[in-house]
């Protein structure tokens, strides 16, 4: 195949300080970078899609890294993470599966260390189509306080022949969380999920 084709890349950071509870000593907070790419299977069904995988890979290093730089650049504070792909209606959803190996193993080489699968959301849809892409703990799926999701999506993407790929990551469990579950501290991190 040849170079990735990017039409635009969308970056957004917030810092999360309450939601209506106590304001935290420490905001969290959660960030995503999306690249609108040119769909080289666009309008066609294509049997072997599998070398655009690894022409993903340099656009998931620099897309990573990039985020981590937006997120403050320490990649100790980051602890929550997810991907997730927006294919336009000229795709189809096994596209937008090419995401996995370049976005979630890269990502995970960047933050250093980590050993939950990245979680990762994704769906056929026209310009303006927003996605939720889910979020959990970097070491251990089963940290309940860094379950969430990330609502992606721009106005003018994907277009036709576009998909949109995107990576999150998070500080921190949602700012009040309550509702149980193995604690962050008490993770083991031998498989993943635990």
């Amino acid at each position: 195949m040849s170079e990735v084709d990017i039409r635009k890349l969308v970056t957004s950071v917030e810092d999360i300080y309450h939601e209506g509870g106590p304001r935290a000593n420490e905001p969290v907070r959660r960030g995503y970078i999306m690249a609108v790419i040119h769909n080289p299977y666009a309008g066609r069904y294509v049997e072997d899609i599998q070398p655009f995988m690894e022409d993903l890979k340099p656009l998931g290093l620099m897309m990573a890294q990039r985020l981590l730089k937006e997120m403050g650049g320490d990649a100790t504070l980051i602890e929550g993470y997810g991907k997730g792909a927006i294919i336009g209606a000229g795709g189809e959803l096994e596209h937008g599966a090419l995401w996995h190996a370049p976005g979630g193993y890269v990502m995970r080489e960047v933050i250093g260390g980590s050993k939950a699968i990245v979680p990762s959301g994704k769906k056929v849809g026209g310009v303006g189509t927003r996605l939720d892409v889910p979020v959990t703990h970097v070491n251990a799926s089963y940290v309940r306080s860094h379950f969430d999701s990330i609502e992606v999506g721009i106005n003018d993407a994907p277009r036709h022949d576009e998909m949109a790929v995107i990576l999150v990551m998070t500080t921190g469990a949602r700012v009040h969380n309550r509702a149980g579950g193995l604690d962050a501290k008490d993770i083991k991190g031998e498989d993943g999920l635990r």
